[in-house]
């Protein structure tokens, strides 16, 4: 069951993509011959899974030191497990390993520039809430 929760909430993720004010911009930088970004976007971090949403692209998230850093600055800003939280980061855009699952392209974070609360009313989180009802 927390598996589906986690591929439904990955899915509207990928589905919610929309024109809205979030930017990214690129630094001139580089890394071994990789190319280092400052982007902003949404970053949600729920059953394992790390995610990160621009504009116009997803991307799944290394998970190392920095990534768990980001994790435990997010977590007070949110106020239920699935919520996101918009950041600026410094990152390096890198493959995904061919025998992984996951999205094309991840962020390996090198520097988080800052985290903040999302508006509820600018999520693009589609929320499902389930009754229990007992009869």
């Amino acid at each position: 069951m927390k598996n589906q929760i986690a591929i439904l909430f990955i899915a509207t993720l990928f589905i919610s993509c929309k024109n809205d004010s979030k930017s990214e911009v690129s630094l001139d930088d580089s890394r071994d011959g990789l190319s280092v970004r400052e982007i902003s976007g949404n970053f949600t971090y729920f059953a394992d899974a790390a995610v990160f949403q621009t504009k116009n692209e997803l991307f799944g998230v290394v998970e190392n030191e920095k990534a768990q850093e980001l994790i435990t600055m997010a977590e007070p800003l949110k106020d239920a497990p699935t919520d996101e939280v918009r950041v600026t980061l410094k990152v390096m855009v890198v493959k995904k390993p061919e025998h992984e699952e996951g999205w094309e392209n991840r962020i390996d974070i090198i520097d988080i520039i800052n985290v903040l609360k999302v508006n509820p009313k600018d999520s693009e989180i589609i929320k499902i809430i389930t009754e229990n009802k007992n009869h």
